[in-house]
């Protein structure tokens, strides 16, 4: 299959995965803490990964493991601490939206840090589908005032940080396999994970069975949401652009939106209109 066609298989099953993982985290919070949540979801994706593929760290070379661990710290590691935290006080749906700031940003720090070149209508799409993610953004913020969007924040710097981890891959690990990069990135988390898991005090409640139902939620987030998601991922990335490879970003939301809808989350019609208007975004960044 060419890359023109598969890229966009790679799109839409990230974004049924990714936009599954808000939901994922939601159930995860209920038994866990931020900090319990987020070493888990690194220790259960570094174990699956290890598992599996163990034998593609022989392919990297001495100098490509700096920009493996590089890219381990700002593709996984903090991102998956600020989703945590961030979903303390907003609810799902809202932060997958946030999570659509990652093409804007991947656009600028491609083109002020990594002199990445962009097309006008590159520019254009990014720019609507932000519009469209303004609109429920704010829509969500009138539904919700008792939410403390000071916590989306932490979402804004998780994009940033998303942004600066796709430009990464694209210049440094271009040719490297999606699967050494993602199983490496994961071994070099496994220490720092297992310390913090250690420290949260998860060991004295591990035996409550909110705790382990919890448990079940980030089992299956971290293996399928991170794990497998993240080698699709960088795959996307090698076979695309960093800005179609984050426009996922955009699909993200309308995903976890109808994941909030089964679990009472409200989805009003202007967000609705704002879901539509990020489709054409995507379809505009993407054009040739």
């Amino acid at each position: 299959m060419e890359s023109k066609q598969l890229k966009w298989i790679y799109l839409g099953t990230l974004s049924l995965i990714w936009g599954s993982s808000f939901i994922l985290i939601k159930k995860g919070l209920i038994g866990l803490s931020a900090i319990q949540l987020g070493s888990l979801r690194l220790i259960f994706s570094a174990v699956f990964l290890v598992l599996i593929g163990y034998k593609s760290l022989f392919k990297l070379t001495k100098s490509q493991w700096k920009y493996v661990a590089l890219t381990a710290v700002f593709g996984t590691f903090i991102p998956a601490y600020l989703f945590a935290l961030a979903e303390t006080e907003i609810d799902s749906s809202t932060t997958a939206v946030l999570n659509s700031l990652t093409p804007l940003n991947t656009l600028i720090l491609g083109i002020i840090a990594f002199g990445v070149p962009f097309k006008k209508n590159q520019f254009i799409g990014i720019c609507i589908g932000f519009i469209g993610s303004i609109l429920l953004v704010f829509n969500g913020a009138s539904n919700h005032p008792e939410q403390n969007y000071y916590y989306a924040l932490l979402v804004v710097l998780a994009s940033i940080c998303y942004a600066t981890n796709v430009n990464l891959i694209k210049k440094y690990l271009p040719t490297v396999a999606p699967l050494s990069i993602t199983t490496g990135n994961f071994l070099v988390l496994l220490a720092p994970a297992v310390l913090l898991l250690y420290f949260s005090g998860f060991f004295d409640i591990i035996s409550a069975p909110e705790v382990q139902i919890s448990m079940g939620y980030i089992a299956i987030l971290g293996i399928v949401g991170t794990g497998i998601a993240n080698i699709l991922f960088f795959k996307l990335i090698q076979i695309s652009s960093p800005v179609f490879a984050t426009s996922v970003t955009y699909l993200i939301p309308i995903v976890a939106f109808f994941w909030g809808l089964l679990d009472h989350e409200i989805l009003t019609p202007i967000q609705f209109m704002g879901a539509f208007i990020i489709l054409i975004g995507v379809y505009l960044s993407s054009k040739k």
